[in-house]
């Protein structure tokens, strides 16, 4: 089993379409600590690589009558599946923008103090919320998910080139997404991938095949060369990894 309980760097600066509301408790809701709006990294995914370099931010903005107060706010962010459990969590700067109205913010930094989850936490997590008003009202809960994802990566190769018109090219590539496990990318297995091709003088791709990835995540097919343009993969991503796209290839066709 690994287990952790992450500290969070705190900063005053700083959801996915994703993100998932669930309703607050009975016990929350008969509270005068209303939540007005949560935003968990602007609203995008959490992608984490390979490297502790990443960070991301949840935002509450909350009323009260007598005023949100900075005692015992506390955010975290965490998933369970199985053995395995991650958090990040910590206390979030207030900022008044009225007498009744704050915005707290908390800022998570990963360094390398503070490590990647578990391969099998990435998806959604739930995301916790805990604030005070000045007169003692509370709310603590579970106020949404949001989604954590193991960022991907793609490459295209199109050959040859340049290529008689008419003739057959082999485009091949790479789907690799990171191993949390191991803090390497390795390839992404029996995922369909599109392969597009835009012609020189449009910013237009058009899907021509679907291919699935193979053992070691590498895509390979043939098509025949009729027109200079560029050839790309294209990844739509899944609830565990974000959707990718490779750098066009360009390809002379003679």
């Amino acid at each position: 089993m690994r287990s952790a309980s992450i500290g969070a760097v705190v900063t005053s600066t700083l959801a996915l379409s994703g993100s998932v509301l669930t309703a607050p408790s009975a016990y929350a809701a008969e509270t005068g600590v209303v939540i007005k709006s949560v935003s968990v990294n602007g609203g995008k995914a959490i992608v984490f690589g390979t490297s502790r370099t990443e960070s991301f931010t949840i935002s509450v903005t909350a009323s009260d009558d007598s005023g949100i107060s900075r005692k015992d706010a506390y955010f975290h962010i965490e998933r369970e599946k199985g053995d395995d459990f991650w958090t990040y969590h910590g206390v979030p700067t207030c900022t008044a923008s009225s007498a009744t109205t704050s915005t707290c913010k908390l800022t998570i930094k990963l360094d390398k103090d503070i490590d990647l989850p578990r391969n099998t936490l990435a998806g959604n997590w739930n995301v916790y919320v805990q604030l005070s008003s000045k007169d003692g009202d509370y709310y603590g809960d579970d106020y949404m998910t949001h989604p954590v994802q193991r960022r991907s990566t793609l490459s295209v190769n199109a050959a040859p080139e340049p290529v008689a018109k008419g003739k057959k090219i082999t485009v091949t590539g790479k789907l690799a997404r990171a191993n949390w496990d191991r803090y390497i990318y390795a390839g992404y297995t029996n995922q369909p991938v599109q392969l597009q091709f835009r012609p020189k003088n449009s910013d237009t791709y058009t899907t021509v095949k679907t291919v699935m990835t193979n053992a070691t995540g590498n895509l390979s097919t043939t098509v025949t060369a009729a027109a200079d343009g560029y050839w790309r993969w294209n990844f739509a991503g899944t609830s565990t990894t974000p959707a990718v796209k490779a750098t066009g290839d360009f390809v002379d066709v003679r």
